[in-house]
C-alpha cells in the first residue's frame, strides 16, 4: 500500500523550542523537572540553560511527505524510539524533517494491518544532528478500507 513511499523525504521545517511549549509539555506529562522549567536551575546547568524533556520532538512539525495522504483519526501509535547527539536547549532553532523508512503488512485478528516506519530528525542551525527518532504507524484494516476506496 505505501511501499513505493519508501526513501521519500518531507520537506524541511523550522520549530523552536519554545520555553512556554517546553513548561506545558513538562506539565502534560508529569515531570516538572527544574532542569525544564526552572530559568536559575538552567542557567546553573552545564548547559547553561533549560532543556525540553527527552520526548519533546513529539511535538515538533516534520513538514509534508507527498504523496502521503494518511488520515488525522484511526491510527495506531505504535512505538517511537529517540536517539540524541545532546539535549534540546530551551529558545534554539531545530530544523525537523521525517523519512518514510519502511511499510509492511501483517495479519491480525482485525484483519490486514499496515506498519509504517518513519525516521524523523532534528538539526540544529549549523545543520548538525541533535536528534533522530523512529516511530511506527500501524495502519488498522479499517483505515486501510477507507484508504484503498
Amino acid at each position: 500500500m505505501f511501499k513505493e513511499h519508501i526513501g521519500k523525504q518531507s520537506n524541511k521545517v523550522k520549530n523552536i523550542v519554545e520555553r512556554g511549549a517546553v513548561r506545558k509539555f513538562a506539565e502534560s506529562i508529569g515531570d516538572l523537572h527544574p532542569i525544564f522549567i526552572d530559568e536559575d536551575t538552567g542557567k546553573n546547568s552545564r548547559y547553561n540553560r533549560n532543556i525540553a524533556p527527552p520526548t519533546f520532538p513529539r511535538v515538533f512539525d516534520y513538514g509534508t511527505i507527498q504523496g502521503l495522504n494518511l488520515p488525522n483519526k484511526g491510527l495506531i501509535h505504535g512505538e517511537q524510539t529517540y536517539h540524541y547527539e545532546r539535549p534540546l536547549l530551551v529558545g534554539e532553532e531545530i530544523t525537523c524533517y521525517s523519512v518514510i523508512k519502511n511499510y509492511f503488512e501483517k495479519k491480525g485478528t482485525q484483519g490486514e494491518m499496515g506498519f509504517l516506519v518513519l525516521e524523523s530528525f532534528g538539526e540544529d542551525e549549523m545543520g548538525k544532528l541533535v536528534f533522530s527518532s523512529t516511530q511506527t504507524v500501524i495502519i488498522t484494516e479499517a483505515v486501510r478500507k477507507v484508504l484503498i476506496g
